[in-house]
């Protein structure tokens, strides 16, 4: 399974280097010297990690064969692809890859089938799902403790025990506030 690791910045200093966005909870892993990445475009590829650092905050690296600014340039917004094994997990209990949530089942605890999460957001402060309901509309749910009670990847589910307002119909907030 192919997934997105980084996407490749603006050209850092004059002997190569460059800057990336990091799209994955593992850069030490997946963007190791060493490290064979496809690319998006793939005329830009096939790309070997030569070394990797970080620098005021940002991780650094460059590729073998890229030796100047112009040709680290030429790579800015390139996607970076790790080939993952789909049968993998994360190192860290309670740790999961985007792909082995998307296309999850929602219910909550009680069994009330709320939707299938079709994306992951990651976003500064938590993660959200992203889910699809039976009737086509979509709903986020933060993925913190308090809200995803359970991830079961032999059912092909999350449980949710969301708060009051959290996925409740629009025209039930509307009418109990009408009622009011």
């Amino acid at each position: 399974m192919q997934l997105v690791v980084a996407r490749i910045g603006r050209a850092h200093g004059i002997k190569g280097e460059v800057t990336v966005e990091v799209r994955t909870d593992e850069p030490e892993l997946r963007l190791a010297p060493g490290a064979v990445l496809a690319t998006d475009p793939a005329s830009a590829g096939p790309l070997t990690i030569e070394t990797g650092r970080v620098h005021s905050g940002r991780l650094l690296l460059r590729f073998e064969g890229v030796r100047d600014r112009t040709g680290a340039e030429a790579l800015r917004n390139t996607l970076l692809i790790a080939e993952v094994d789909p049968e993998e997990l994360p190192e860290g209990e309670d740790e999961y890859y985007d792909h082995q949530l998307v296309d999850l089942d929602v219910v909550t605890a009680d069994g009330t089938e709320v939707g299938r999460i079709t994306e992951i957001s990651h976003l500064p402060t938590q993660d959200l799902f992203i889910v699809e309901r039976p009737d086509g509309s979509e709903v986020m749910i933060p993925f913190v403790e308090e809200i995803v009670a359970e991830i079961d990847l032999e059912e092909q589910k999350a449980v949710i025990t969301p708060p009051p307002g959290l996925i409740d119909d629009r025209a039930e907030i509307a009418s109990t506030r009408d009622e009011s």
